[in-house]
């Protein structure tokens, strides 16, 4: 079967060079795409200028953040369904989506983001680190796997109800519209700055997923045979959540939720890499920021109305795969 695989390296450069195309895409793409090209060719000092700002100011940190948070959102996806051996299990299911949600909604529900733009991710860290802290105090020292997913979705579960309370008793009604509209997912109106905040979180997050690379490839034999071969279970448990949930709360901080992408990807990429784990992750990651790029430039196609929130499509394009992954699952259980 192996023999039958396309090369691996291939695999990465071929995804590398997708998600490179389409962040270069996401640049000169969409509304207002052409001008932007011809004023940064123009004679006039003052379209260029205007243009540069343009590029650098909006359209650049749009491309970087979906370039960061389809890789985080890929790896760590490919990550827990390694680790916790579910082809359904999705960076969400651990609680750090939710808690980071949380946290930037307490922000604008106490009218703090109105004194800094950079509270709202501060607050969504906060939030993804105390669902993390909660996770361990429920799950215990050295937590099944079970264990884990339960504690994860009681959380989750929490972190929504506290959300929803803020959206009912929010004061103002021009709190919950920004509320619910920074919920959808966005990479509208983001800066170089709430990247560069988001960044040492996701960089650290993503080295301990990447760091349990081997590990997960144990782990298909077996919880005692992994043991057997010399891996710290706690450890290894303690190093994918942890990183999961620093960059995957530290994107949700800036961006709000993105659903599916950290799903569907790993399934995407599995025909090309195989079975194993490890294996997957890089692959997931390059594949997850050209697939989050790709849905960015979809919802700028619109050329009236209002830009669709990115949130919206990726739930659009990933519950029906959810569905059919379900239905797939119960048709090999049977």
């Amino acid at each position: 079967m192996r023999d039958r695989l396309p090369n691996y390296l291939l695999v990465n450069l071929a995804l590398a060079c997708l998600a490179a195309l389409f962040f270069v895409a996401s640049i000169y793409v969409g509304r207002g795409g052409e001008l932007l090209f011809a004023r940064l060719h123009a004679a006039d000092e003052i379209d260029r200028s205007l243009a540069w700002l343009i590029l650098t100011e909006i359209r650049l940190p749009r491309a970087c953040l979906g370039l960061v948070v389809g890789a985080t959102l890929g790896l760590t996806g490919a990550g827990l369904q390694g680790l916790l051996r579910n082809p359904l299990a999705e960076p969400g299911l651990i609680g750090a989506s939710s808690g980071a949600a949380l946290g930037a909604v307490l922000v604008f529900y106490f009218g703090l983001a109105a004194g800094s733009a950079m509270l709202v991710p501060l607050g969504g860290v906060a939030g993804a680190l105390a669902s993390l802290g909660l996770l361990y105090m429920l799950a215990g020292r050295n937590p099944s796997i079970v264990t884990i997913i339960l504690a994860g979705v009681a959380i989750s579960a929490f972190a929504s109800a506290f959300t929803s309370l803020a959206l009912s008793l929010a004061a103002s009604p021009y709190a919950v519209y920004e509320i619910i509209f920074w919920l959808l997912g966005s990479f509208t109106d983001r800066s170089m700055d709430q990247l560069w905040f988001a960044l040492p979180f996701v960089v650290v997050g993503l080295a301990l997923v990447a760091s349990t690379s081997r590990a997960l490839d144990a782990l298909t034999l077996g919880e005692d045979t992994a043991t057997s071969l010399g891996f710290n279970q706690r450890h290894v448990k303690l190093r994918a959540i942890l990183g999961t949930g620093l960059a995957v709360g530290a994107t949700v901080a800036v961006t709000g939720v993105i659903g599916f992408v950290g799903l569907v990807v790993p399934h995407i990429v599995r025909p090309f890499v195989g079975h194993q784990p490890g294996r997957l992750l890089l692959p997931s990651a390059f594949a997850g920021a050209a697939l989050l790029l790709a849905a960015d430039l979809l919802v700028r196609l619109p050329v009236g109305g209002p830009e669709p929130k990115l949130g919206v499509i990726t739930s659009l394009i990933g519950a029906p795969f959810f569905l059919w992954l379900i239905l797939r699952t119960r048709r090999e259980a049977n």
